[in-house]
């Protein structure tokens, strides 16, 4: 059944296995770069300056071609074509959205799906990426936990995904770069950058990032370089589940924004919801967001709260939010968000006056808690709605999702 939403014009249907036996370079670090590149051949000093090179052609300027580097001769560019790539996800069908959200399914080399979307708004546009194929979570209100985990994204798939989004809004800075010093072309040229649609990243895409950790490390280190993609830690966002062990690591060897899947307050409901509760409980959560480095009130820690009906939506369920929020003195936001429906799932949407009731509680309590406006419901590009269409489910999960409504129903 055709999704809804239009389809974009950079569609392809096939998934080309690109590069053979040449190196990809996308995902490695300088010193990666320069390695492979004196393992290629060239000596030590030569393998420093190119490394320096390409890296500012690959993340600042996003040429996927050799022969588009200016500053490096003529003479040695089908030198580099014949030994390594520079890498993109193929892109299986794109989408866009009635309120502008578009959605990529992506495909990696050995063909492999996996999801990513973009999110434009007044003041910013926001990358939603993936960093696993599929989740291990099962969490229940939740299209992707109802995919096996097929494996975990590399570096390079995970910032290849920052590369083909700023590929497709046409956010690359213009013109060239004449001048170098082994520059064998005339062409002055001019260099100008534009100012960026693309200003935030949440890893809130396909998987749990704290469970492919030293991946996601390397892409966001490689996002957040100043001489590259050059994308401050303050505009990126980690999104967990709650791999409590993983948490302090990922303040002190990344840095950026915490954002926690909490989605109920009593130990029952998370368990069912979010089945990861069973190993790490919400006081190891709430105390690990405590110890959480960086953050303060100038950089809360945001709890993400799914609003389902009947189940986690009551009253009593806002203050104790608040409770355990002021117990653990948490410097924090709770993002409420209207459950975003898919196929065969378990739960419905709470009520809009529900939804607004729960955050006029915590609002009084001195807590921000906006709720969240749904993008992308029409292309299935919303919260908790991202599967690769190459998965389906089984008959024993839709069973299994069946005998869980009706007994919800009582």
């Amino acid at each position: 059944m055709q999704i809804p939403g239009h389809i974009d014009p950079v569609t392809t249907g096939t998934v080309p296995l690109r590069g053979g036996n040449r190196v990809d370079l996308v995902g490695l670090t300088r010193e990666g770069i320069r390695a492979a590149l004196e393992d290629a051949g060239l000596d030590a000093k030569a393998a420093k300056l190119r490394a320096k090179q390409i890296w500012h052609w690959i993340y600042h300027r996003g040429v996927t071609e050799f022969d588009a580097m200016t500053d490096i001769a003529k003479s040695m560019r089908p030198w580099l074509t014949e030994r390594f790539i520079i890498g993109r996800p193929t892109v299986v069908t794109a989408q866009v959205s009635n309120d502008g959200t578009r959605k990529w399914l992506l495909a990696a080399a050995d063909g492999q799906e996996y999801e990513m979307v973009f999110i434009p708004d007044a003041d910013r546009g926001t990358l939603c990426v993936s960093s696993q194929v599929g989740c291990t979570l099962n969490c229940r209100f939740c299209h992707t936990g109802t995919m096996r985990l097929v494996r975990n994204l590399t570096a390079g798939e995970i910032v290849g995904q920052v590369l083909l989004a700023r590929d497709a809004l046409g956010e690359w800075p213009k013109g060239t770069m004449a001048g170098g010093a082994d520059d064998e072309e005339d062409d002055a040229g001019h260099y100008t950058s534009d100012g960026r649609m693309l200003t935030n990243i949440v890893m809130m895409g396909m998987g749990e990032p704290l469970y492919n950790f030293d991946e996601v490390k390397g892409a966001l280190k490689i996002v957040m370089d100043g001489d590259g993609l050059a994308l401050s830690k303050r505009r990126i966002t980690l999104s967990t589940s709650g791999v409590v062990p993983m948490m302090a690591r990922a303040g002190e060897e990344i840095g950026v924004n915490l954002a926690v899947s909490l989605h109920a307050v009593t130990k029952e409901i998370r368990d069912e919801i979010v089945p990861l509760n069973r190993k790490y409980g919400i006081e190891e959560l709430l105390a690990a967001c405590a110890a959480y480095p960086g953050a303060n009130n100038a950089r809360r820690i945001t709890f993400e709260y799914v609003m389902l009906k009947d189940k986690n939506d009551s009253d009593e369920d806002a203050r104790e939010l608040v409770r355990l929020i002021k117990q653990y003195r948490l410097p924090a936001k709770v993002n409420l968000i209207p459950f975003n429906p898919w196929p065969g799932a378990p739960y419905e949407c709470s009520s809009p006056e529900r939804v607004r009731a729960f955050s006029n509680r915590i609002f009084e309590a001195g807590i921000s808690a906006p709720i969240r406006t749904p993008r992308g419901r029409d292309i299935m590009a919303a919260c908790g709605q991202l599967k690769s269409a190459a998965t389906k489910v089984t008959r024993a999960e839709l069973d299994r999702i069946a005998e869980e409504k009706q007994a919800a129903l009582g």
